[in-house]
């Protein structure tokens, strides 16, 4: 008899994310055990609880998502669960904290239907920020010049050094962009851009973003108005305007839905994935390719 899917969700947070949850739900989980306010050192007595309760043959059909609001937090629980796991006694994993995986990945799969990021110039505003280190991340790996902008140089420097640990040989500048002309210099040459900001923060005007000839594609993750590039409605998807491909926070939020319900499914194939950034992205090439 087949052990019903369980997942158990992990979050910081002091109310566990509804959103994660419906998801979960609309996943074809049978199970959802939610945990708040969950600390580091309280993850080992609640994966052990997963891990013991199955037998090794079995624990495919049980795992873990860890979100929350903070993602910082959210990788604590990561690596706090991983250190649970020994030889066949583990299950699977998800990281999407505040969505960043899930919302980065699909950004960065909008980008790359319309341009080489192997052979571009990609500008990450808010790219200390957690989606947008995310974004810089998969841009890194896919091959893409990025530079990573920041209100504080020294706060985009610091994530340039944190991704390239995560990705060899990745090709990144930090840019201060604390006003329009820092912006309007940072964006001179790229083929895309990308704001990962804040809610209701303009980070990238019209008129600079106009202004730009070599720009090819931009994408925009803020839902809230005044919305993070000026001119981008939040429900574009792939609309052009005067040469430059726009995605707005909803245009892309189909196939970050998607990307999240496909992840979760994947979980429950095997008990030992662990699904942080890049597996998630992976995960969204499968589902381009398919369609």
């Amino acid at each position: 008899m087949t052990k019903p899917k369980i997942l158990i969700q992990l979050d910081g947070d002091d109310h566990a994310s509804v959103f994660d949850a419906v998801v979960a739900v609309d996943s074809d989980i049978d199970h959802l055990f939610q945990y708040r306010s969950v600390q580091p050192e309280q993850v080992r007595d609640l994966v052990h609880g997963a891990m013991f309760t199955r037998g090794p043959q079995d624990l495919h059909n049980t795992a873990v998502f860890i979100g929350g609001a903070n993602v910082a937090q959210g990788e604590s629980l990561l690596r706090a669960t991983a250190d649970c796991f020994f030889g066949p006694m583990r299950v699977s994993v998800m990281l999407d904290a505040n969505g960043a995986n899930t919302t980065a990945a699909a950004a960065v799969l909008a980008a790359a239907r319309h341009v080489d990021l192997s052979q571009s110039e990609a500008l990450v505003l808010a790219g200390t920020g957690p989606v947008g280190q995310r974004a810089v991340r998969l841009l890194a790996r896919a091959g893409c010049k990025v530079r990573v902008a920041s209100r504080s140089v020294d706060r985009a420097a610091a994530t340039c050094e944190q991704v390239r640990g995560k990705v060899d040989g990745a090709l990144l500048t930090p840019l201060a962009t604390s006003n329009s002309q820092e912006t309007a210099k940072a964006l001179e040459g790229a083929n895309v851009v990308v704001a990962a900001g804040a809610a209701g923060i303009e980070l990238l005007s019209a008129e600079t973003r106009a202004a730009c000839s070599s720009l090819r594609v931009a994408v925009d993750l803020n839902a809230v108005p005044p919305l993070g590039i000026g001119g981008v409605g939040v429900t574009d998807k792939a609309v052009d305007q005067n040469g430059v491909v726009c995605y707005g926070a909803i245009g892309v939020g189909g196939t970050k839905m998607k990307i999240h319900k496909a992840a979760i499914k994947k979980l429950f194939v095997a008990n030992n994935l662990v699904l942080d950034a890049e597996e998630i992205f992976e995960i969204g090439r499968e589902l381009e390719a398919a369609s």
